[in-house]
């Protein structure tokens, strides 16, 4: 389903959104200060303008109500992600997502009604320390402080066992949530589902108990 999108701020992080959206078949209007800039994104968004996002009357006139998702991708002035993020919420924008340059950052936006904070060198620091340590980690994805998604990668051990035989929920208090083999996803596989060697198991849980299941069941 094609959906609506606005993204203010086209640096390294803005632009990655805004392609990427873009490509998926979505609407995006992509907003930023700087028109070389603006210039670079004109063929890979719906609509580009150079304008301030600080500026209410700007924001309105471009029809920002419209959009149900904003993500606010301001770079370094935090200030002006501050008083963005402020008025898109004045606006009623149902989901505004906010690129955060610090905890301080974060802590501000949060309070100011921001719907999802974004950290995106800290959380890329902490999928390739995770990929650095183990050779079995595939992809790794921080849910909360406690609970993390893990691609795992199938070894000889697992290999020509069921789901159930495995009984990875009961030994580790962890849940697969679907299996890769080759370009193949598996989605909720069933109890009598083979694993071979080599398959990409995506796991859910609580981060001792999938760090347990990397080291002791695989």
């Amino acid at each position: 389903m094609k959906k609506q999108f606005a993204v203010i701020g086209l640096g390294r992080f803005g632009g990655s959104v805004c392609k990427e959206l873009y490509k998926m078949g979505h609407e995006v209007l992509a907003i930023d200060i700087n028109e070389e800039r603006v210039n670079n994104y004109a063929q890979t968004s719906t609509h580009a303008v150079v304008a301030n996002g600080t500026d209410e009357n700007t924001l309105t006139s471009l029809g920002i109500r419209n959009f149900e998702h904003v993500i606010v991708a301001i770079g370094d002035n935090i200030q002006a992600s501050i008083l963005c993020t402020l008025l898109l919420k004045e606006l009623n924008i149902k989901q505004v997502w906010v690129k955060a340059q610090n905890q301080y950052h974060h802590k501000v936006v949060e309070k100011i009604g921001a719907d999802r904070i974004i950290h995106p060198e800290h959380d890329m620091g902490i999928r390739v320390a995770h990929y650095l340590v183990s050779e079995k980690i595939i992809d790794y994805i921080e849910l909360s402080p406690e609970y993390s998604i893990v691609e795992l990668m199938a070894t000889e051990k697992v290999s020509q066992r069921t789901i159930a035989q495995l009984n990875i929920r009961a030994k580790f208090g962890c849940t697969i949530l679907g299996l890769k083999r080759g370009d193949e996803v598996i989605v909720s596989p069933t109890p009598d589902q083979m694993v071979i060697e080599k398959d990409i198991i995506i796991i859910v849980g609580e981060n001792n108990d999938l760090k347990r299941f990397e080291e002791e069941g695989l």
